[in-house]
């Protein structure tokens, strides 16, 4: 256990993150999104913590399962809807609202003589081009489900933006407009806003908003951190270091040499790697905090060791705490050098990573 890499979950910060999407949000409800184990965080955790939302969004119907098992009673949906017909009965079992994107779950419905009531939300194309139906389709799909005797009427209308993140694209602003002109005068509450839209789209707040990295404290826009908008990290991400190595100048560090040392130095060995999760691709130069002082990876990440320069850090010793990112170091400044983003490295943890609840 002594070399564990931890990651703390703090629920504190989750908390205080969905209250801060609620007050952006101007009074629409809030579905916490917590689908790929509630982005890395663990499912059943982060619910808990979003207890005061107003639904759960989730991937899969497995997920619908978990929650329920937990004793979850609010709306759970399945934002791609069933993947099949036998799906239908398992929706309506646990209680789970569909969404409904193609015309192959409009067959199942239609075909399904099941009478008992199942709340559906009707998602449109809006310029995604991934799910939905056309915006001249809305019309007619919503009266075909109209009258389909165990759909509840009470269907919500929703579309997903392309490029909200990006709040100088007019992409959003077309998508907003093309979903306005597609429902006018239809039934039915709306859900446009995912987390950059509460941020960047004031106009396409709706009656329901769907609040995913935002919730954990990640960005959802390029160059800042979830801090940058007032929301906290609600994952750090530590190990320990293991070994101080004194190297001379021309040294090289790691899996084919691919680092060479510019002076004489101490260079640290902590425990963590690929095999926890810790990216690969994470470059010479990747931000880490030996306690509150500065260093940075040197050579390349391995399975179960990371080097880095200790030149920074010069009272680091043994057995200090190292935090790979969380309070004090933004994932995002982690993710920019692994060339990636901080939604794939929280959701990277592997089974060797002790979480706990802080």
């Amino acid at each position: 256990m002594s070399r564990t890499a931890v990651a703390a979950i703090h629920l504190d910060a989750l908390r205080a993150n969905l209250a801060r999407i609620r007050s952006l949000s101007a009074g629409a409800k809030v579905m916490a999104v917590v689908k790929a184990d509630g982005y890395g965080h663990g499912l059943e955790r982060v619910a808990r913590a979003f207890a005061e939302a107003d639904a759960f969004g989730v991937a899969a119907i497995a997920d619908g399962q978990r929650l329920r098992a937990a004793g979850h009673r609010q709306r759970i949906v399945v934002l791609s809807g069933p993947d099949e017909a036998a799906d239908l009965a398992e929706l309506r079992r646990l209680r789970l609202d569909a969404v409904i994107h193609h015309e192959s779950q409009l067959a199942w419905l239609e075909a399904d003589r099941d009478a008992r009531p199942l709340r559906v939300w009707l998602k449109i194309d809006t310029g995604m081009h991934r799910l939905g139906f056309a915006p001249e389709r809305a019309r007619g799909v919503l009266e075909r489900l109209h009258v389909m005797p165990s759909i509840e009427r009470d269907i919500v209308l929703m579309t997903h933006f392309a490029a909200s993140d990006e709040f100088d694209n007019t992409t959003t602003a077309s998508q907003i407009a093309q979903f306005q002109s597609a429902t006018e005068g239809l039934p039915g509450e709306r859900c446009l806003s995912n987390s950059a839209g509460v941020l960047g789209w004031p106009a396409a707040r709706g009656d329901w908003v769907r609040a995913g990295g935002l919730l954990y404290g990640l960005s959802v826009v390029a160059g800042k951190s979830g801090e940058d908008f007032g929301f906290a990290p609600a994952m750090s991400l530590s190990t320990r270091l293991i070994a101080i190595n004194r190297l001379q100048r021309g040294e090289r560090v790691g899996y084919a040499g691919t680092y060479e040392c510019p002076e004489d130095m101490d260079v640290g060995v902590i425990a963590i790697g690929y095999g926890d999760g810790y990216p690969r691709s994470a470059a010479v130069g990747t931000p880490v905090l030996v306690g509150t002082q500065s260093a940075a990876i040197v050579g390349r990440v391995s399975m179960d060791l990371v080097t880095i320069d200790l030149r920074g850090a010069t009272s680091a010793r043994v057995g200090d705490r190292v935090l790979l990112w969380g309070r004090g170091l933004p994932v995002e400044h982690v993710a920019e050098r692994a060339g990636t983003i901080a939604y794939d490295l929280t959701c990277g943890m592997t089974k060797r990573v002790l979480f706990v609840e802080d």
